[in-house]
């Protein structure tokens, strides 16, 4: 009975986080290939190319660990924990759709201040509970720090 409960979670967790990002993705393909394109972009900005798949092991990774979390405790085991998750993935949504779907970087840029800290405490929550959890979201974390670089330098050159 366990096996199918884990199995269940674990395609659970992956739907919600995919969902998530498949939201994310409309809101971006909204003004991707024209609005973004004429923004100043700063040096280090990656390759157009390389967002998806960073974005889509990110997703795969975070799905992963609030799993096993989950698996470990459900949510009444460890209701910060998974309330921290769930409203980082949300603010995750939000991002994207302030800074492609309203095309407000600047707005953006204060979201993504606020994304950053609730992430953290999302993997210092996750210590807690399950340590490969919490390692899962290391990735995450320091990219989405590299996304407010990014973000910032936008705003500041356009």
């Amino acid at each position: 009975m366990t096996n199918t409960r884990d199995g269940v979670g674990l395609v659970g967790w992956v739907a919600l986080v995919f969902l998530v990002a498949s939201a994310g993705g409309y809101a971006t393909s909204l003004s991707v290939q024209d609005w973004y394109q004429t923004l100043e972009r700063p040096e280090l900005n990656p390759p157009d190319a390389l967002f998806g798949p960073v974005w889509s092991v990110l997703f795969a990774l975070m799905a992963v660990a609030a799993w096993r979390v989950w698996r470990r405790t459900g949510f009444a085991g460890a209701p910060l924990a998974m309330g921290l998750f769930l409203a980082q993935l949300v603010l995750n949504l939000g991002w994207s759709v302030l800074f492609f779907g309203m095309q407000r970087p600047d707005l953006a840029l204060v979201e993504i201040l606020i994304l950053w800290p609730l992430i953290l405490a999302t993997l210092i929550v996750f210590w807690r509970h399950d340590r490969i959890a919490s390692a899962l979201l290391v990735p995450y974390l320091l990219w989405v720090g590299f996304a407010i670089y990014l973000n910032a330098a936008i705003v500041a050159l356009n």
